[in-house]
């Protein structure tokens, strides 16, 4: 039984440049069984900063989910305070730090290509080119409803300033190793992606939830759910199958053991 305010909440945490809109469709489903908060990254341009932030001014006791660099501020929660979080969601993510040498180079002069775009044409122009590869290919296709999707995530993106892009790039070009906290998660995690997301493939959230709790055996605690006809934006591609996930990982928070005291 739940048994205080603090312990039903349930926070939200936005990936690169997205806000409130990435988790609305999901509020009804998660709103009735938790209290929930979309978590705000304001000019934080560390991924530790931002998790020192939700710390700050989250209750005592929360459950956390994390969408995209989301789920690496989830890590980084983890990392901080294990014992405030009654279980993880780690959505459309990775957990490596980026890679030395050319293949780091490229992904740091893909990015600023994207910033540069965004200071001289603007985030529309920027967030018109980026969610390219942020959908199911098939979204891109031109139907009133995938086109009022694709719209959507281009308005949410243009939210934010090129200044806030180039504060969150940042932060994911210095993102830390994530491994080793997954091997240490001790509470009910969840791992979910799309099935066809070409920024965190399937691939990677099975080596994820093949590191989940290995200190404490294998795949202990760990659920993994891949989104069928979604991409990197599977909350807002495929709401229903992710809410789905989210509520039956949440039930299982009921029977996690209370924090340790002394931890």
């Amino acid at each position: 039984m739940k048994q205080a305010h603090e312990a039903q909440a349930l926070l939200l945490v936005p990936g690169l440049m997205c806000d409130q809109a990435v988790w609305a469709p999901l509020l009804p489903s998660l709103s009735a069984v938790r209290t929930c908060t979309v978590v705000d990254h304001g000019q934080a341009d560390s991924l530790v900063t931002m998790a020192q932030q939700l710390l700050a001014q989250a209750p005592p006791r929360f459950a956390l989910a994390g969408h995209s660099m989301g789920a690496r501020v989830a890590l980084e929660v983890m990392r901080l305070a294990p014992q405030r979080v009654q279980g993880v969601a780690l959505l459309c993510s990775g957990y490596a730090a980026r890679p030395l040498g050319p293949p780091g180079q490229d992904e740091a002069d893909k990015r600023q290509a994207l910033l540069d775009l965004a200071r001289t044409q603007g985030v529309r122009a920027m967030a018109s080119v980026w969610v390219q590869g942020m959908v199911h290919p098939e979204r891109l296709r031109a139907n009133a409803h995938d086109q009022a999707l694709v719209e959507a995530i281009v308005q949410m993106f243009e939210r934010k300033s090129a200044d806030v892009f180039a504060c969150q790039i940042k932060a994911l070009l210095n993102r830390p190793e994530g491994s080793e906290v997954l091997v240490g998660l001790a509470v009910p995690t969840l791992v979910l992606c799309g099935r066809h997301d070409s920024w965190a493939p399937p691939a990677q959230h099975l080596a994820m939830h093949g590191l989940v709790g290995r200190q404490n055996g294998p795949g202990e605690g760990a659920t993994l759910a891949i989104i069928e006809d979604a991409g990197h934006m599977a909350p807002m591609e495929q709401p229903k199958a992710v809410a789905d996930a989210l509520r039956a990982w949440l039930e299982r928070l009921e029977d996690a053991p209370a924090p340790n005291p002394a931890a």
